[in-house]
């Protein structure tokens, strides 16, 4: 009898030590990302205590109640105040050397656009639309937020989503401070600094990394680096607002239809003030000369060179 239970014994802990090292390896076998911290609302001296002076995100979930854009926005509200509008559109196709910086794919007058986003999933997104330009009326909606930083006030930029649809990983060529608030439906949120630069693929003289990498559900077989990146996660729901410290990257993913508003202070680290004017003055210009001489083969080559690049920092072979 004491032989079979030696066996059973032994067996059990073969077998819970295999469950354990499979627990392991899906535990390493993935970004290394922490929920993004949540309070109801803050104060501005918290706010610069706790998430700016040590440049970390936050979402305000109660912030913009007193708002009337918190009671009025919705996809059917913008239909009716700026359906007549023409907006562009970008979806996910790759970059071409053709494309100009910022270039949209289409364009749909609004009306139309919220229709087909309500009733289907669609890639096309509307991004960076300027509602101070586009639509002044819709300023009466919404008050600057006094969070002890100086926002641009006249770059409110508005983003437009359907279910799945997605930006790429990126960060913004100024660096800024971003403050998302989002109006219905829900999103996913992924966040890195610019310390984790060297795990994410990064393209060279560009604010992307290589776009055939889904960030919701990555393949750690061909982007194993990604492994080794720590960064943050949180899902947006109405009148949440998002604070991204300067220069991170964001990618988004539209749970269901549903859009953004962007507010935006300048960088305050003078390394990253200064990484936005080259970013602005020499790094995209420089990009569009080498587009319009090497045509594809450029896009190619930055491509190729994001994963060798990576690969050779890490001893990835």
């Amino acid at each position: 009898m004491k032989q079979p239970k030696f066996a059973f014994n032994a067996f059990y802990q073969i077998n819970t030590r295999l469950r354990l090292t499979f627990v392991i390896l899906g535990f390493m076998c993935s970004m290394q990302l922490q929920e993004i911290d949540r309070v109801e609302t803050i104060t501005k001296e918290a706010f610069l205590a706790n998430y700016f002076k040590p440049q970390r995100p936050v979402v305000i979930e109660r912030f913009i109640e007193s708002w009337p854009a918190f009671t009025k926005w919705d996809l059917d509200y913008m239909a009716e105040v700026v359906g007549e509008k023409t907006v562009p559109l970008y979806d996910n196709r790759p970059v071409d050397h053709k494309d100009g910086f910022n270039e949209p794919h289409a364009s749909m007058k609004m009306r139309d656009y919220i229709e087909l986003i309500k009733r289907e999933p669609t890639k096309f997104r509307i991004f960076l639309w300027n509602i101070l330009k586009e639509v002044p009326e819709l300023q009466k909606d919404y008050t600057y937020p006094d969070f002890g930083l100086k926002l641009l006030k006249g770059l409110p930029m508005l983003f437009f989503g359907g279910r799945d649809s997605y930006t790429f990983m990126h960060y913004d060529i100024d660096l800024a401070n971003i403050f998302h608030f989002h109006f219905q439906g829900k999103k996913e949120v992924i966040l890195f600094d610019q310390k984790q630069n060297d795990f994410l693929y990064k393209i060279p003289h560009s604010l992307i990394t290589r776009e055939d990498i889904n960030f919701s559900d990555p393949d750690y077989t061909k982007w194993p680096a990604l492994e080794r990146a720590k960064g943050f996660t949180a899902q947006l729901e109405h009148g949440n607002v998002l604070y991204m410290p300067e220069g991170y990257w964001h990618y988004m993913k539209y749970i269901t239809p549903g859009f953004s508003m962007s507010l935006r202070a300048i960088a305050h680290n003078p390394v990253n003030l200064g990484k936005a004017i080259y970013n602005i003055f020499v790094m995209r210009h420089y990009d569009n000369l080498m587009r319009k001489l090497k045509g594809q083969q450029w896009i190619e080559a930055k491509n190729k060179k994001a994963i060798t690049r990576t690969h050779s920092k890490l001893g990835i072979s």
